[in-house]
């Protein structure tokens, strides 16, 4: 509400996206049968971290996200999946995710055919996970998630309203792909020519300030924990994932991708100056050369941006949208208790 007591266009907006979130979101479940709803639904959204631990879980790694997959699903259903999918998002953002899910294809030929995580299918378009938190609709806090690889929306819905949309992840690898045409596929082209044309546009003293290093880390530091602090320092890949591989030859597969990366990166634990970041908004790290690994992070009180182009010789991109202060909307939670509850 602004001063005058009328409501703000960003609230009426809140409430408009939240209107076509538990429409899509009902509709959905409603088509699933018992057994299908039982994996799709889950607790309400809850200020308690522990009876909400689930729903504060989120990965951007192939692995089990929570949910019930696209491929366990029928057309119809999987039609009205994307459509809660897309409630959520721009028409760019959606068209974006589709790429990515998509781009697991390209990925298993480029791997030729030949990764298997452990499954009948390593890299699988099918393996998007969907899930509702609590009944769509009303007061009472809700929300839902997809994720699979490369992939990962939280939205939280309290009081008829969207309240938090982060963590968002969004990944592509390849980060560069070739089609019939001059120009190359490129999903997150978006969120890296725009940050390294602003930093080759820096004159040099404020250069000297944003560019951190002349190499860049392996991953995005904040990893996927559900909450960030101070000092968080690079999680390894094999941590990133729902429980540790029982097969040992996976879990050396995944550890070695990990120790590989760190190794190829050159970056290393004295260059995880957390001090040097709170002095800028802007911070970079690797060369500004097209093609060339590297990495940035927007930052502010209650936004965190991390982009990193890396892996697979700088053909490998994620990024990520967090609030530092309040991801999976802890505050709105919070704020809904106290009014309703107390």
């Amino acid at each position: 509400m602004d001063t005058t007591g009328t409501t703000t266009s960003r609230e009426v907006t809140a409430r408009e996206v939240a209107a076509r979130m538990a429409i899509a979101a009902a509709a959905w479940l409603d088509a699933l049968d018992p057994a299908q709803r039982a994996v799709a639904a889950g607790d309400a959204p809850s200020a308690d971290a522990g009876s909400d631990a689930e729903r504060r879980r989120w990965f951007y790694t192939p692995t089990d996200h929570g949910g019930l997959t696209l491929g366990a699903q029928r057309p119809a259903q999987q039609r009205l999946a994307h459509q809660l999918v897309a409630s959520g998002l721009s028409v760019a953002g959606y068209v974006t995710v589709a790429t990515i899910v998509g781009l697991d294809n390209v990925l298993d030929q480029v791997e030729g055919w030949s990764v298997d995580w452990g499954r009948e299918r390593g890299r699988d378009p099918g393996l998007y996970y969907l899930r509702v938190f609590g009944e769509p609709g009303g007061a009472a806090p809700w929300g839902w998630r997809f994720g699979g690889h490369h992939v990962s929306l939280n939205n939280l819905v309290v009081d008829g309203a969207v309240q938090s949309t982060t963590p968002c992840f969004f990944g592509a690898d390849p980060a560069v792909s070739p089609l019939l045409g001059p120009a190359p596929l490129r999903p997150l082209a978006g969120a890296e020519d725009p940050a390294r044309e602003l930093v080759r546009s820096l004159d040099p003293d404020q250069a000297a300030r944003a560019i951190l290093l002349d190499r860049a880390p392996s991953d995005i530091v904040g990893g996927n924990r559900a909450q960030l602090s101070d000092g968080d320092q690079m999680c390894h890949l094999r941590d990133i994932w729902r429980g540790q591989f029982t097969d040992p030859g996976l879990l050396d597969r995944v550890t070695q991708m990990g120790d590989g990366a760190e190794r190829a990166s050159g970056y290393g634990a004295p260059d995880l100056d957390e001090a040097a970041l709170d002095a800028v908004h802007l911070a970079w790290a690797g060369p500004t050369g097209l093609g060339q690994p590297h990495y940035y992070r927007l930052q502010g009180p209650r936004l965190l941006i991390e982009y990193d182009n890396t892996q697979r010789q700088a053909n490998h991109a994620h990024s990520v949208w967090r609030d530092p202060e309040a991801d999976f909307g802890y505050d709105a939670l919070g704020a809904h208790l106290t009014a309703h509850h107390l």
